[in-house]
């Protein structure tokens, strides 16, 4: 059993930055494919940020270049670095991982990007 908590979003103007966490409840080594989805309103889930087999990571286009995913494996905790937003990445955004063959995603926060 596995626990995603996400914090972090807010309202923020376009142009601006949001750093989203993704708190896990046992130590990140042992969780596969960690990383970060996100649901638009009338739209399906898509990928935004993910570690790969370990520590290779991969980025859905429209971000790259602007989000950066890391981790903390001592706090065990998967983060999100998002500059230049734009309204467009106005979404709820999921921390998802895999353990022992099973899916796992968190709540999800808002991030609204807005003037």
């Amino acid at each position: 059993q596995v626990q995603l908590v996400e914090s972090g979003g807010g309202l923020v103007q376009p142009g601006g930055s949001l750093r989203l966490s993704c708190a896990a409840s046992r130590n990140i080594f042992s969780i596969y494919n960690m990383g970060w989805y996100r649901q638009a309103p009338g739209k399906q889930r898509e990928l935004v940020a993910v570690f790969n087999s370990g520590s290779i990571t991969n980025y859905e286009d429209s971000v790259k270049g602007r989000f950066t995913i890391s981790r903390d494996n001592a706090k065990n905790t998967v983060y999100l670095q998002m500059n230049s937003l734009k309204p467009e990445d106005t979404a709820v955004y999921y921390c998802h991982g895999n353990y022992m063959g099973m899916t796992y995603w968190g709540k999800g926060t808002l991030v609204t990007v807005s003037s």
